[in-house]
């Protein structure tokens, strides 16, 4: 035997080897699925034996391989006789089984004697031909099982088992050429059997084929496509080497004295072709729908389409426009080119809002489709996807539907896909021609329109994105505005009490100086909010400073109204804070501001400065009308909102709320309805510096060997 033959055999083993593991992995314990797991587990063996023999140059089969020889081809009889019953249970009565695994048994008994009788001694002779003999019959017997199962399987059911039919009929048909051969020449040709084992790797993946079609085998087998194309490809590319290498061996031959050198130049020229076409997109394009039209049942693997395009929409590729990924989703899909993504825009119809690899940008930016076109009519109510090329050739199938000039006018295009949200047209896509012309059919029309339904999903989460993008810029304008016209309300306040004072106490020193520091204040805040205006950094940053400092500071400048505060610090506590002293200041300002607003004339206003465990504690009451439950549960801390009319913004108490947070601290509320209403201002306490500074100094005065 030859090397041939042992990679012959191998090469057959291996294919049985998987097919064994994939129905081994599926069988869910029908007997239809087992009695197919075991023909192929026998055929493997019997392959692993030929192997071996052909690889070990044995000059005599030995007994092992002579059993697995009758096994495989007694169990593939089995498979077929049980795929049979089914099918002529009407005709035949039941028992025909019974008599069928009877009579197989006999026959296979005195088969495996013909051929071991030259092994073993069993006390009787058989005839010389008795095993080729034997042989031709298990072949004949699965060729007319074959038949049989080919004429009594439904027409439109041939389709599933037609693999089937073709890759046993293989096996069977050349056993009986093979037993012919040395029932006529009286022994076995070497040749012949050595061919056999490539045969059996032609038949195995016919079979894989069969099982994945016909589930009620109980054979869930997953033939991935992605697999068989880059299967077909190596297959394609290792024919296409052997051609061309044979070809080059002719060149040699017959090429005279440039023999080599052609011979040479020919193969690197041959390597380059191969190449171009193994990165061809045509060319993986055509041999797809050359394999989904004649090897599957299905056209898609939808779970590997899917996948796919779920993870082209996420992408997170920062230099690919998300719209530009919506339509090379879906043109991925079909093998489309390009295309063009055309969205809703209310009023005025449905606008171009992006191209992948389309020149027509600059054209398209300019056109709106109008919401009542004929075109968005028909998309909206048919919800079809519209082939052009259909359309041109067959317009009665699309009713009254007339497309626009530009799209009639439009070079290269292919289809027009619906998206759709709900029942609601959202936008639709503009498809280029495919890599390899092609006819969609209604599986391709199904996935395109589920796969622009999750488009539209898409597209209307950017529009809504967008949307809110553009109301958060809007509500931190209208939210600056605020802050700013609230501020200037308190300035011009402040300002108004000077005026209004100022023909009765103009004269007045006391007065005169006050109406100064006014001035200065509100001077020094205007600065204040025209650098946040321009985005400038605050002129004092947080440092300490003694809380009762702020509080007296925020009590003098409130004083112009009545009631008039009064600040009051417990005995012997005096707490330091780390703040912005102006923004305490001002936050101060207006809480006891809000306490004037609430309170008549006559009242009372008491801000009280004292410490709780490790926070400082400012207390701004008064005993005014107050505040329910409800309103400062649900209203006080929103921005907004206010008790003042018109006179307020409804921006004070939540800037201060939003001031202690971002100090580490809080702002809390007491209040009943007329008895008052009492503001906590609670601020992480901080050292005195000054105490601190002396304790150091004096610390060093005690230990000046450490200080060293």
């Amino acid at each position: 035997m030859t090397q041939l033959g042992m990679i012959g055999y191998g090469a057959s083993a291996i294919g049985w080897l998987i097919l064994f593991l994939l129905l081994l992995t599926s069988w869910r314990g029908r007997l239809q699925g087992g009695l197919l797991v075991v023909a192929v587990l026998a055929t493997l063996l019997w392959a692993l034996r030929a192997s071996f023999y052909a690889g070990a140059g044995v000059a005599k089969i030995d007994w092992l391989y002579q059993v697995l020889e009758v096994a495989h081809n007694a169990a593939w009889l089995i498979f077929l006789a049980a795929l049979l019953e089914p099918l002529v249970c009407e005709i035949w009565t039941r028992r025909w089984m019974q008599w069928f695994w009877v009579v197989l048994t006999g026959y296979a008994a005195v088969l495996l004697a013909a051929d071991l009788q030259s092994l073993l001694d069993f006390g009787f002779d058989l005839p010389v031909d008795a095993a080729i003999l034997g042989h031709i019959g298990l072949a004949i017997a699965g060729m007319a099982l074959i038949e049989q199962l080919f004429r009594n399987t439904h027409p439109q059911r041939r389709w599933a088992t037609k693999f089937l039919y073709l890759g046993l009929g293989l096996l069977f048909a050349y056993d009986f050429f093979l037993y012919a051969d040395a029932l006529l020449f009286k022994r076995l040709d070497p040749v012949i059997w050595e061919a056999r084992g490539l045969v059996g790797s032609l038949a195995a993946p016919l079979i894989a084929i069969a099982a994945a079609r016909n589930p009620e085998w109980s054979m869930e087998v997953f033939v991935s496509r992605r697999v068989v194309l880059h299967s077909a490809t190596i297959f394609g590319a290792g024919i296409y080497l052997l051609t061309m290498a044979g070809a080059g061996y002719y060149v040699r031959i017959y090429g005279g004295a440039w023999g080599t050198t052609l011979q040479f130049a020919f193969l690197v020229g041959a390597g380059v072709l191969l190449a171009a076409l193994l990165f061809s997109g045509q060319l993986r394009a055509r041999a797809l729908v050359l394999m989904n039209k004649h090897f599957f049942d299905y056209k898609y693997d939808y779970r590997e389409e899917w996948l796919k395009f779920i993870g082209t929409l996420s992408s997170g590729d920062p230099n690919e426009p998300p719209r530009e990924r919506v339509i090379r989703a879906v043109a991925e899909i079909v093998h489309s080119t390009g295309g063009s993504l055309w969205v809703r825009r209310e009023p005025g119809g449905f606008a171009w809002v992006a191209s992948h690899n389309r020149r027509d940008q600059g054209e398209l930016a300019i056109r709106i489709e109008p919401s009542d076109s004929s075109l968005m009519r028909f998309l909206e109510k048919r919800q079809w996807v519209i082939e052009l090329d259909e359309y041109w050739r067959e317009p009665e199938l699309y009713g009254d539907l007339a497309l626009p000039s530009w799209l009639r006018e439009a070079r290269r295009v292919w289809l027009i896909v619906p998206l759709l949200l709900g029942e609601h047209l959202q936008g639709f896509l503009v498809l280029a021609e495919s890599r390899a012309p092609q006819r969609i059919n209604w599986e391709d029309r199904d996935l395109l329109k589920t796969a622009g339904r999750q488009a539209a999903s898409y597209v209307a989460l950017l529009e809504a994105s967008e949307a809110l993008s553009e109301a958060r810029q809007f509500e931190a304008f209208h939210r600056l505005s605020a802050y700013v016209v609230h501020d200037l309300k308190n300035i011009a306040a402040q300002l108004a009490l000077v005026v209004a004072n100022a023909a009765r106490h103009g004269q007045n020193p006391a007065f005169v100086e006050d109406a100064f520091r006014t001035v200065t204040n509100a001077t020094e805040r205007m600065n204040r909010l025209l650098a946040q205006l321009r985005k400038e950094p605050p002129a004092s940053a947080a440092r300490a400073l003694a809380l009762k400092t702020a509080v007296h500071r925020a009590v003098e400048a409130r004083a112009v109204q009545r009631p008039a505060p009064v600040a009051r610090v417990v005995t012997d506590d005096e707490p330091w804070v780390q703040v912005d002293p102006e923004r305490l200041v001002a936050v101060l300002e207006h809480l006891i501001q809000n306490a004037q607003d609430a309170t008549k004339a006559e009242g009372q206003v008491e801000v009280v400065v004292y410490s709780e465990k490790q926070m400082a504690v400012v207390a701004v009451r008064d005993n005014g009308c107050g505040m329910d439950e409800r309103f400062v549960r649900e209203q006080l801390f929103r921005p907004f909102t206010t008790t003042k009319g018109n006179a307020g913004m409804g921006i004070g108490v939540y800037e201060s709320r939003e001031f202690a947070h971002a100090a580490g601290g809080e702002l809390a509320v007491e209040s009943q309805i007329d008895q008052g209403t009492t503001f906590f201002l609670r601020l992480p306490l901080v050292e005195n510096p000054t105490v601190a500074n002396i304790e150091s100094e004096n610390r060093e005065w005690k230990n000046p060997t450490e200080s060293c």
